[in-house]
């Protein structure tokens, strides 16, 4: 058996290059786990009361509708990926498909992933410009920091 590849995965073409780097590089015998955590956005959805601003109630539909687009969105973009890596030789009982809930912070919680027997991370490189990179923080740039003795590949 081999090791355990860890995606973080959105829908950005930046993920999808880190799935042609994983298709490349990386034998049929890994393991492959695609990881894209979404903002728990459900429960604001579900809220209501005097507390709520009438600007997100005027909106709430809006938004919430928005919320289930982005969702589809990364589960299309994860089957495109699965099937990719299908192409690529990887079996099917070898790729794990994880859309999480996001828990502490998207950065966190692929790091909280990660130490559950991950050999190595991989992830796309945002486009951030390097002041907005440096004000801001990424995701890359947070799992770089954060990922200890976890090898960390950003694809550009």
């Amino acid at each position: 058996m081999g090791r355990k590849v860890l995606v973080a995965f959105d829908e950005s073409e930046n993920a999808m290059r880190a799935v042609q780097f994983v298709c490349r590089h990386f034998t049929p015998d890994h393991e492959i786990t695609l990881m894209s955590v979404v903002p728990d956005t459900a429960a604001l959805c579900q809220m209501g009361g005097p507390g709520l601003t009438p600007y997100f109630l005027s909106q709430k539909e809006a938004f919430c509708s928005l919320e289930d687009k982005k969702n589809e969105l990364i589960r299309d973009a994860m089957a495109q990926a699965k099937e990719r890596l299908l192409k690529a030789g990887f079996e099917d009982d070898h790729i794990f498909l994880n859309q999480a809930t996001q828990e502490k912070g998207v950065a966190r919680d692929i790091l909280a992933e990660a130490e559950k027997g991950y050999h190595v991370i991989v992830l796309g490189r945002r486009g951030l410009s390097g002041i907005k990179e440096f004000l801001l923080g990424s995701v890359s740039q947070k799992i770089l920091q954060g990922a200890g003795d976890t090898p960390v590949l950003v694809v550009g």
